[in-house]
């Protein structure tokens, strides 16, 4: 919007002329203080204060977005943590009968075929 040109009252809009002027006023001002470059210096400035302000926040987001990752990370182990103690929980309140069923490594096997094992495997008490 600033520019060093000569605005006649019928080019610019009404709205607009306090701005313009506002900007002949501070680019004046500028070349005071720097006849060089003027406004040029204090904008590239601005422009790379904003730059450095966007990297930051991308930077914090990214941050946030790790932190957040991890909390959903520790919830889901909380959660099979939680899963696997109620599994055990529920084995340990199984009924006797379908424990000691489960944990007999032949079940189907018949009784009286062990026993006569355990007799042919010991001679007067001693066991071979």
């Amino acid at each position: 919007m600033c520019s060093l040109q000569i605005f006649e009252k019928e080019q610019l809009p009404v709205h607009l002329r306090a701005v313009a002027t506002d900007c002949m006023f501070f680019e004046a001002s500028s070349r005071v203080g720097d006849p060089v470059y003027g406004s040029v210096r204090i904008i590239s400035q601005l422009q790379e204060q904003i730059i450095e302000a966007q990297s930051e926040l991308v930077k914090t987001k990214g941050e946030i977005a790790f932190h957040y990752a991890q909390q959903q990370l520790q919830q889901q182990q909380m959660q099979q943590l939680q899963m696997i103690h109620a599994i055990a929980q529920e084995g340990e309140d199984q009924p006797s009968w379908l424990s000691s069923s489960q944990q007999e490594p032949f079940p189907n096997v018949n009784q009286q075929l062990l026993e006569d094992y355990n007799y042919s495997n010991t001679f007067c008490g001693f066991e071979f």
